[in-house]
């Protein structure tokens, strides 16, 4: 007899026990062995949380290389069957040659469920019989656990589900997360003492009544926010270094429905706006998405939305002017374009509405859109079309952490009819789909990859813009990861051509993300191995680095209400010269709206206590050398990455801390 030391890893996680027995049977290239009950001198306490336990499993003859494992537990007769989460299986061979079998998935049931050995293959590779059938089996399970869905018309589609339990036990949330988020959830009006507060339907009476709610719970950006919302150089900054870096772009021509003139903006004839924007020195900002959006109404009152265009300045001094602004698209004379120079109020009035449209531009488009559901749509079509062994499947599945709850949890308690921005923000309800689906119709390749969009934008030398320099670096150490493992699976274009399960990867993408949209510009096949680099590099960054920077942010910017309204309440001005303090407090959404807003912003800001930063994988899905020491060196260079952002940000007034490595999540996980 020949005998196989068999060791077997349970994680380390939250109710990864099971007290069920174990089976486990060994496939090579020669044969198999008998399924075998795994017992050993340590009873029950074989498989707990943890736990790393051996065995010998024997056979007659030698099974030649490894192939796969099956694996199954059953329980005893006075024990229920309950759930087991295994890491990994080692075996070692009578030869003396040690097999990985990374597994890392839940085992629910009685079944038996087959593990590949941890050397990767692409499906042309996989040149056993029981492997190539094994393959196939698995996805074919996984067209049946992964299907898509449609939403609402005209966004991208999502996982169907049921509900969080319904989704497959793999993608759901560690008990840890579930309890930490349900527990967040349902205590943020408490934790921000606003609970009393919660159905108070009634405008703010004055400043202070906000800053004394405010004050329950701050950051320090958040306070910086409070003491400087009102200053021009501050709206100026959050176009770069806001959580919507998004929108702002080099202004090389005049829109013709934006009629700004020299006299307006350069009132002492210092210079003109031709002038400036030959220089490179005027930038705009252009809603035209929210554009005649059907606004929501909340506690019986019609809400507003408007679709601001908005002009700045570079000055000397290297700060971001705002020089004129119009909110709505259409000139008119009761359209009129506000201005630094008009009174307090009036200008004050016309920058909260431009944040106040920020607001459902970045919630809906560069945040919920651009992130999330892009991220759910990446994750879906890679669990439907990469089996485990895939390459592909082993860089990016850490990469999908949660992000199917976390949107079926946003689809239920954001954006449902009862959701709360459905129920509390001006583009809640009608507007949210038609914003969605108007942002998803004008979406780009291009604008993904952040180089490109950079570039496009005319931002390569604006300076003091954080957003760009650290999502540049982070951009580009991702690219250099990606180019070495691809590039070591990946010996020539032919074999990405040759790839069936990589082209219903990205096909599964164009089809269901983009809803086929040639104009998107997104592959509908890959024929490069530069092209697959690139687009991996994207899907890693938007999951990861571009949530973090679109959502990590929230409540430092947003808690302070004046700063950014999720809704306003009256009209804006037809001419200048009315506005007042009580004009703008009528404005501002009411008591209830602003806490709901603030509780929201809470949950969506706050950290779980098993986030996984960038770059860090507690699951070992790669057993070959040459991938390890890439990813050894991956978190070197994200280390050092991290390490100069904290150096930079000792000399900023207002630190940038969203792209540190330290501080970006793996992926969408809240």
């Amino acid at each position: 007899m020949l005998d196989y030391k068999v060791t077997v890893y349970t994680a380390n996680r939250a109710v990864a026990t099971t007290f069920n027995n174990v089976y486990i049977k060994l496939v090579g290239t020669r044969g198999e062995n008998e399924r075998k009950l795994l017992l050993s001198l340590r009873g029950a306490s074989a498989f707990v949380k943890g736990a790393v336990a051996s065995f010998t499993v024997s056979s007659p003859t030698s099974l030649g290389k490894l192939v796969l494992v099956e694996l199954d537990k059953q329980p005893l007769l006075l024990f229920p069957e309950d759930s087991w989460f295994p890491a990994k299986v080692e075996v070692k061979s009578p030869g003396g040659d040690i097999y990985t079998f990374p597994i890392y998935r839940w085992i629910t049931d009685g079944k038996v469920h087959r593990f590949r050995e941890g050397t990767a293959l692409k499906g042309f590779d996989d040149d056993h019989h029981l492997g190539r059938y094994s393959r196939e089996q698995e996805l074919e399970q996984r067209h049946k656990d992964y299907c898509w869905d449609v939403y609402v018309e005209g966004i991208p589609h999502c996982i169907k589900a049921d509900g969080p339990f319904s989704l497959p036990a793999e993608v759901r949330f560690s008990f840890t997360k579930q309890t930490e988020f349900l527990f967040t959830a349902s205590t943020g009006l408490a934790e921000l003492k606003l609970k009393r507060l919660a159905d108070k339907k009634t405008n703010w009476k004055n400043i202070d009544d906000i800053n004394r709610v405010f004050s329950c719970k701050q950051s320090d950006i958040s306070d910086y926010v409070q003491k400087h919302w009102m200053e021009d150089a501050f709206f100026g900054y959050q176009f770069l270094n806001g959580i919507n870096p998004m929108l702002i772009r080099r202004c090389t021509i005049l829109p013709g429905n934006f009629p700004v003139t020299d006299k307006m903006v350069f009132p002492d004839g210092c210079c003109s706006l031709a002038e400036e924007i030959k220089k490179g020195n005027i930038f705009l900002c252009d809603y035209k998405q929210m554009d005649g959006v059907k606004t929501n109404t909340i506690n019986d009152e019609k809400q507003y939305l408007m679709a601001p265009l908005v002009l700045l300045h570079k000055t000397p001094d290297d700060k971001l002017m705002p020089i004129a602004i119009q909110l709505k698209q259409k000139p008119a004379e009761d359209n009129p374009i506000f201005l630094p120079s008009d009174s307090k109020y009036d200008w004050l009035m016309a920058k909260i509405f431009v944040r106040s449209a920020d607001f459902s531009e970045h919630q809906l488009n560069v945040h919920l859109l651009r992130t999330h559901l892009l991220a759910e749509v990446f994750a879906v079509s890679l669990l439907r079309n990469m089996p485990m062994v895939h390459p592909l499947y082993k860089l990016l599945i850490p990469h999908t952490r949660y992000t199917l709850q976390i949107n079926f949890l946003a689809r239920k308690s954001l954006i449902s009819e009862e959701g709360v921005f459905t129920k509390f923000s001006a583009s809640g309800g009608e507007g949210m789909m038609t914003i969605l689906r108007r942002s998803l119709s004008s979406l780009t390749y291009s604008s993904l990859c952040v180089p490109e969009n950079i570039a496009e934008r005319g931002l390569k030398d604006v300076p003091n813009f954080y957003y760009r320099d650290d999502a540049l670096r982070v951009w580009d150490t991702i690219n250099r990861f990606v180019r070495g493992i691809l590039s070591y699976y990946y010996k020539t274009n032919a074999e990405v051509q040759q790839d069936s399960e990589l082209q219903k990867w990205i096909l599964d993408i164009y089809e269901h993300g983009f809803l086929s949209q040639p104009c998107s510009g997104i592959p509908q096949k890959l024929t490069t191995v530069d092209e697959l680099i690139k687009f991996v590099t994207m899907v890693i960054f938007t999951g990861s680095a571009q949530h973090a920077a679109v959502n990590s942010g929230q409540f430092d910017f947003d808690s302070w209400m004046p700063n950014t309204p999720i809704s306003l309440q009256l009209p804006p001005p037809t001419k200048k010269g009315e506005a007042t303090e009580q004009t703008m407090l009528k404005t501002l959404p009411d008591v209830n709206t602003t806490v709901q807003g603030m509780a929201t912003l809470w949950l969506l800001s706050q950290q779980s206590s098993d986030f996984v930063p960038l770059g860090q994988y507690l699951e070992n899905h790669f057993s070959e050398e040459t991938p390890q020491q890439m990813i050894e060196n991956f978190q070197k260079e994200l280390a050092a990455l991290s390490a100069a952002i904290k150096e930079r940000n000792k000399t900023l007034e207002l630190p940038y801390k969203y792209l540190d490595p330290e501080e970006v999540e793996n992926s969408v996980a809240i």
